[in-house]
């Protein structure tokens, strides 16, 4: 740690073309499952009507009823989904990607997020670390808050932003897309988790 982390501050960069790649392939993948989605939604909601009108008389309107229910989620998923994208695309050609990824240092955690208006500022005692999962056959960094961390913890800035709710605690029905891509930073995964134990004094880790 003393050769590879600075003692008061750590700074991880990103490759942005390699962020410009990952970002289009994040944004084809998630409209073909937000339409997928959709598709799904409306065959369900078509059945039910179907159903209503065909039955009357056999009492399949409590069916039909709940089987609109049950897709009414799914439709409302894919607009959200596609209005993120939009909002990200409108964002991504207004503002140029920071150079800088996240910053460590003793008093906590300084992330750029893909889409926000200003960094995402976390102390230690909300941070549990990162894990690194494959999302659309890259691996990537995923935030890992603790429990009951939100927007209005104490020490934390940031966590309200459109686009930082819809990769750190993305709705149920979208699929996370992570927080970094691994190959797009400066540093590697080791040296990182490192710099998270030293920083936090042992309580924010990498994990895969």
């Amino acid at each position: 740690m003393s050769d590879q982390v600075p003692v008061q501050t750590f700074v991880v960069s990103i490759d942005r073309d390699a962020v410009v790649q990952r970002r289009a392939v994040v944004s084809k993948g998630q409209r073909r499952g937000a339409w997928g989605t959709l598709a799904i939604g409306a065959l369900g909601i078509g059945v039910a009507l179907y159903a209503l009108v065909a039955f009357q008389g056999a009492g399949m309107w409590p069916f039909s009823l709940l089987l609109i229910a049950a897709m009414v989620p799914l439709v409302a998923s894919t607009v959200l989904a596609l209005r993120l994208d939009r909002e990200r695309q409108r964002w991504y050609a207004a503002n140029e990607l920071p150079p800088v990824g996240m910053r460590m240092s003793p008093k906590g955690l300084e992330l750029a997020c893909e889409g926000a208006a200003y960094p995402v500022i976390l102390p230690w005692t909300a941070v549990q670390g990162f894990k690194q999962v494959k999302i659309f056959g890259q691996f990537v960094l995923e935030l890992k808050l603790k429990p009951g961390i939100g927007a209005t913890t104490a020490g934390v800035r940031g966590l309200d932003q459109p686009a930082v709710r819809s990769i750190v605690r993305p709705s149920p029905l979208l699929k996370p897309t992570g927080l970094y891509l691994v190959k797009s930073l400066d540093q590697p995964v080791h040296v990182i988790d490192q710099a998270l134990k030293h920083f936090s004094g042992g309580k924010a880790s990498i994990v895969s």
